[in-house]
């Protein structure tokens, strides 16, 4: 550094110049082509558009690139009827699981039933108090008495025995799945993948085999909910347990440690709050199940809801939403703030206090059952189903059409179907199928790697091969249409909410119930406003999808460091300069996040509008798993799993690096 201080004055010019030369044949050149990276790709698309027209032409999928599964699928289908009551597997493996399932929930309902509708009230109570507080523990006692008031004390015990055994197996599961990608890098490759399917494979598609080895009934419907609420358990642990502190883990090294010691003395309590947060996750999404499974036998609250779909009852689906709804908020709650208490490195309360609120909860139930009240009284009971169907039947006679001015909502999910969706669905069926998976890969590019690219398009050729190349655009075209809707919408109240402290507050009640009201209690409304057609998938997804987004956004422009804004305001922004050149900038990777989220939920709701004529690959999973055809239905699952991969890799923005070594 001192030479350096002393020699400009006698530096050359002819050194200088040779300097500059040799900076711009190195480093500089790559990070200029880093630069213009998006007019070099924008640059080869246009080039491949133009010979492609020319030597591919135009048209759908050619059906000489495409691939028929129903001749395997079906002689699979057919030896796992004939051999499910003689074959080995069944009898000596799978048959031993099925009975393992039935006996386990069957203990919990009686378990339940034992304590009585004041024992398992004062259960829960007690646990949200230890856990979380008094005010949490009054809104559990809330949300059982509604239950049993709305006349659903029963189907809520059957629901919680099933999500007993299915969280316990999936905590189990994901788990153990968590605890081999969190401890081997090649575990973690291999299994990223298959729990990307797990989480994104429609729920319709793996029902189908689910029945077909263990029939319809309970065992079906506690494996179908395991495969579903597994995922976010094995993610959540593998993150924590790679996320540990590394210096907390070589101190255990230097001091000796076995790898088994380091495991249970560093690792895993410093993975506590990821492991509860897992835990959370696999609660929500068992119960998000609750009545998808209900389709297969579950019974329960799922079943009531079911049931309510197909006769287009909404207050009685309600009346079997509402207790769901309660049960995922209590849950959530108390789990979330057991997890917040173990990140902010509390200690548990004492034992003593723990066996004071299980001895209270034994008197109350032993009360209960030498007064002869285990049952919820039949008097304390409400009944709001014909209430709210006569609201909505106001509802459907004066809004449905009819509204003068701005028409009804049957007309304006006529003129939705009329300007977007068919525009759409005709636009993306048009292109040909070279130019889509043209455009897959340029988008892939700009905000991924060479790889992001390969597997995108890669997924969406594997859509041709099976077939389902047009009913999988009009798939797209639904989820296109309603992610945009989603994303004006959650945007500008995520916006609001943030700059909002009231407003924050009073959507938060809200959001939580839209959150987690069970998916087909969506499509009830909706049928009922809209009709039957693509229409009321998309305003489905919508709702179902908004919540997240809204979240996300808020978060994310709260989370905005307040010297920023406070840079900015001494130099005279105002109130939308700072939203516009700062919060929403800086909040960048909260807002894609954002979108990433409400493409994946749209794309689950989408396809269960199938059951109220959203038609394409929807249609198809629920009428393979109705008809028994599993050469249908798992084409269309995986055809769903192949899109929803595309659209995740196109949302989901991969850090690379620019030939230069620097981070792009």
């Amino acid at each position: 550094m001192t030479a350096t201080a002393t020699t400009p004055a006698t530096t050359t010019p002819a050194t200088t110049g040779s300097s500059t030369a040799s900076s711009d044949a190195g480093p500089g050149a790559p990070r200029a082509l880093a630069r213009h990276r998006g007019r070099l790709i924008g640059a080869g698309a246009a080039l491949a558009l133009l010979l492609g027209s020319l030597l591919l032409g135009g048209g759908s999928w050619p059906a000489s690139l495409a691939v028929d599964l129903s001749g395997p699928l079906d002689r699979a289908s057919d030896w796992i009827i004939d051999n499910r009551d003689g074959h080995p597997l069944f009898l000596y493996f799978l048959g031993h699981v099925s009975n393992l399932v039935v006996v386990s929930v069957r203990a919990v309902y009686l378990l339940l039933l034992a304590l009585g509708w004041a024992g398992v009230t004062a259960a829960a109570a007690l646990v949200a108090w230890r856990v979380a507080g008094v005010r949490l523990a009054l809104t559990s006692v809330a949300a059982f008495a509604v239950c049993g008031l709305l006349g659903m004390w029963v189907p809520t015990l059957q629901t919680l025995a099933l999500m007993v055994v299915a969280v316990a197996a999936s905590v189990l599961l994901g788990g153990l799945l968590g605890l081999a990608a969190g401890l081997s890098d090649r575990m973690h490759r291999i299994l990223r993948p298959v729990l990307d399917t797990m989480q994104v494979l429609p729920a319709f598609a793996y029902l189908l085999p689910v029945v077909l080895v263990f029939g319809i009934g309970v065992p079906a419907a506690v494996l179908a909910t395991v495969v579903y609420a597994a995922p976010p358990m094995a993610r959540l642990t593998a993150l924590g347990l790679r996320g540990a502190d590394a210096g907390v883990v070589e101190a255990a090294t230097s001091l000796g440690a076995t790898g088994r010691q380091r495991l249970l003395t560093a690792r895993l309590p410093l993975a506590r709050k990821e492991l509860l947060l897992g835990v959370n996750q696999s609660i929500m999404m068992a119960l998000g199940m609750a009545v998808i499974a209900s389709v297969i036998g579950a019974g329960g609250l799922g079943d009531r809801v079911y049931q309510a779909l197909a006769s287009v009852d909404v207050g009685a689906a309600l009346a079997a939403g509402v207790p769901i709804v309660l049960l995922a908020i209590v849950l959530d709650r108390v789990t979330a703030a057991a997890g917040e208490r173990i990140g902010a490195g509390e200690a548990g309360r004492s034992r003593l206090g723990w066996a004071v609120a299980a001895a209270v909860t034994a008197a109350v139930a032993l009360g209960g059952r030498l007064t002869d009240r285990l049952s919820w009284p039949d008097g304390w009971t409400v009944h709001i189903a014909e209430p709210v169907n006569r609201v909505v039947d106001w509802m459907t006679a004066h809004l449905y059409s009819g509204v003068p001015l701005v028409g009804g909502t049957a007309d304006w999910a006529g003129h939705f179907t009329t300007w977007v969706l068919n525009p759409l669905r005709h636009g993306l069926q048009w292109l040909p199928w070279w130019a889509v998976l043209l455009t897959v890969a340029a988008l892939a590019l700009l905000i991924g790697t060479w790889r992001t690219a390969a597997t995108a398009v890669l997924a969406m050729a594997a859509i041709g091969v099976l077939g389902v190349w047009d009913p999988a655009l009009d798939t797209l075209s639904q989820v296109l249409a309603a992610v945009a809707v989603t994303l004006l919408l959650g945007f500008a109240l995520g916006v609001a909410a943030a700059r909002s402290t009231r407003l924050g507050r009073a959507l938060r009640p809200v959001l939580d119930v839209f959150q987690t009201m069970p998916q087909f209690v969506y499509l009830i409304p909706v049928v009922a406003l809209f009709g039957v057609g693509r229409a009321p998938a998309v305003a489905a997804a919508v709702v179902y999808a908004l919540p997240a987004v809204v979240r996300i956004t808020a978060q994310g422009v709260r989370a905005v460091d307040p010297a920023a804004l406070e840079s900015s305001r001494s130099l005279g922004a105002t109130g939308r300069q700072q939203l516009l050149q700062v919060q929403l900038p800086l909040a960048r990777p909260a807002l894609l996040l954002a979108v990433n989220q409400g493409v994946v939920l749209v794309l689950a709701v989408v396809v269960i509008g199938g059951l109220v004529g959203g038609g394409a690959l929807g249609y198809d999973a629920v009428f393979g798993l109705a008809q028994g055809d599993l050469a249908t239905g798992l084409v269309a699952g995986a055809a769903i799993v192949c899109l929803g991969l595309v659209l995740d890799r196109l949302t989901q923005p991969t850090e690379r690096r620019d030939l230069a070594g620097n981070g792009a």
